[in-house]
């Protein structure tokens, strides 16, 4: 029987700058979707999964994620004045109980695997889930539980994995599939952005992971590698040749909200699915004439 994963990482440092002039003050990770921010998501879908601490690794100016889950009691109280129930229940459902979060520190832009690597001491010697917040997923169950799924029956590591056009390849970290179902598949290599032609599958991680703890010492020994960062790609390499890796190709859709195009995309999708918003999203969108932009 695998070790439960209880703890979670989210790494909340980037500068967002594919968002300016959004984000000169205020986080990507805040950046809503229809009515909840990026993170939310995030941590609502580890939250299914059963994952009870929240490990969020910050950088300079993200001061608002530390607010957005702690209580607001004027906000509270106002809510509670004006009889607004509804919302005040929304709004203390959302937050993780008390003890549950912890937030440190990376100083420096040195990348996805340094970030990861800032969590150590949090996270100990234990498996932890890592979730990417710019990733937002349209899932049931998410994605993550998916995968909490098949680290149950396998143990190892687990990478969340969804197909792109073969034409696209270059744009992500793309797998090596090996055997078993979609379920959970071994996973025989990795690599990152390869050209088109030479991609050894179209199954693109998607920023989903259950990982061993072993990859801590690996990111500590970890060059800088592609953009002059520790990737956590490189590490995650070097674990394969200890552990094994176990792929999911996980029932749902993946936007990717750190571009304005899966931002915009996931707005959309996700207004459609709400059932007091869609009938008069629908509305106004027939009001507009964009036969001269389609």
């Amino acid at each position: 029987m695998p070790k439960r994963v209880r703890t979670a990482v989210f790494p909340v440092a980037g500068l967002g700058t594919r968002f300016l002039p959004a984000t000169k003050a205020m986080p990507k990770e805040m950046l809503t979707v229809v009515d909840r921010p990026l993170i939310q998501y995030a941590v609502d879908e580890a939250r299914e999964a059963g994952i009870e601490h929240f490990v969020f690794v910050t950088g300079r100016n993200k001061g608002v994620i530390e607010d957005h889950f702690d209580r607001q009691f004027e906000l509270e109280t106002t809510l509670e004045t004006r009889g607004k129930e509804a919302a005040l229940a929304e709004l203390r459902k959302e937050l993780p109980s008390a003890g549950r979060t912890s937030f440190t520190r990376q100083q420096e832009p040195l990348g996805l695997g340094h970030a990861v690597w800032c969590a150590r001491d949090i996270v100990g010697d234990n498996p932890f889930a890592l979730l990417l917040p710019d990733m937002v997923f349209r899932a049931q169950p998410g994605v993550l539980k998916q995968m909490m799924e098949a680290y149950e029956e396998t143990g190892g590591n687990i990478v969340g994995v969804e197909e792109c056009d073969p034409s696209e390849v270059s744009s992500y970290g793309i797998i090596e599939r090996g055997e078993g179902s979609d379920k959970g598949f071994r996973i025989t290599g990795m690599v990152e952005k390869p050209k088109v032609g030479e991609a050894p599958s179209n199954l693109f991680i998607s920023g989903r992971y259950i990982l061993q703890p072993e990859i801590f010492t690996l990111l500590s020994e970890q060059e800088k590698g592609a953009g002059g960062e520790i990737q956590i790609t490189d590490s995650m390499q070097a674990l394969m040749k200890q552990q094994p890796f176990t792929g999911v190709k996980y029932d749902g859709k993946v936007f990717d909200c750190g571009s304005k195009l899966g931002f915009l995309t996931a707005n959309v999708v996700f207004a459609l699915d709400r059932d007091d918003i869609r009938p008069g999203f629908l509305a106004e969108l027939r009001k507009l004439d964009l036969s001269d932009r389609l």
